[in-house]
Order: structure tokens, then sequence, then C-alpha cells
């Protein structure tokens, strides 16, 4: 499979996380993401991807100029620590890492 990269053009982070998605579910990952985070803990990762076989993989998104807040940064340095889980923060020029990532290349987060 071919995947396109168009890293020239500016993304809004909603249409850069449907592109995640959309490629995640193709590849067969079970994805969940909180809808409405009014009543959620702050700073939690934006997607949380599952496959059987896999290490489960929590992800923050950002744009490329996007910053993490302090409670996203204390999140992503607090999982980073549990074992069998991969932490990521991607960005649309990680679209190849991205892609390896979830083809099954090797993680590193």
């Amino acid at each position: 499979m071919r995947v396109e990269t168009r890293t020239h053009l500016p993304i809004s982070e909603k249409d850069f996380s449907q592109q995640v998605v959309d490629l995640a579910r193709l590849l067969g990952w079970k994805v969940y993401r909180t809808w409405l985070s009014i009543r959620s803990p702050a700073g939690f990762p934006d997607l949380v991807l599952a496959k059987p076989g896999r290490p489960l993989i929590l992800a923050e998104l950002k744009t490329e100029r996007g910053k993490l807040s302090p409670a996203q940064e204390e999140w992503l340095a607090t999982l980073r620590q549990v074992p069998g889980i991969e932490v990521y923060v991607w960005r649309p020029g990680d679209w190849e890492e991205i892609v390896r990532v979830l083809r099954g290349g090797e993680g590193g987060g």
C-alpha cells in the first residue's frame, strides 16, 4: 500500500487527527478518542490505539507549531514509564513514522 505524504500544506489538528484515525482503522487498529473532553482529566493523549499482538499506543496529536500543555507533558512523562505501551507526540511532518509504526515497524515513542 502506498501512502502519499503532503507535508507542504498546513493542516488543522482536527483534519490531521482524522487522517491518523483513518490510517489506523485501515491497518486493523481499534481506535479510541474522547469525543468531548470537558469532564475528562486535562492532558490525556488524543488517541488510544489497540491491535492484538501489538503494544498499546497512546498518541498526542499536534499541528507543526502546536505546543504541549504542562498537563499533557505530565501525562506523557508518566505514561512513558508504563511497561507495554508506546507513547508518541505526532505532527503532520511525522507522517512517514506514523505509517511505519502503525504498519508494524519498530516502535520507540
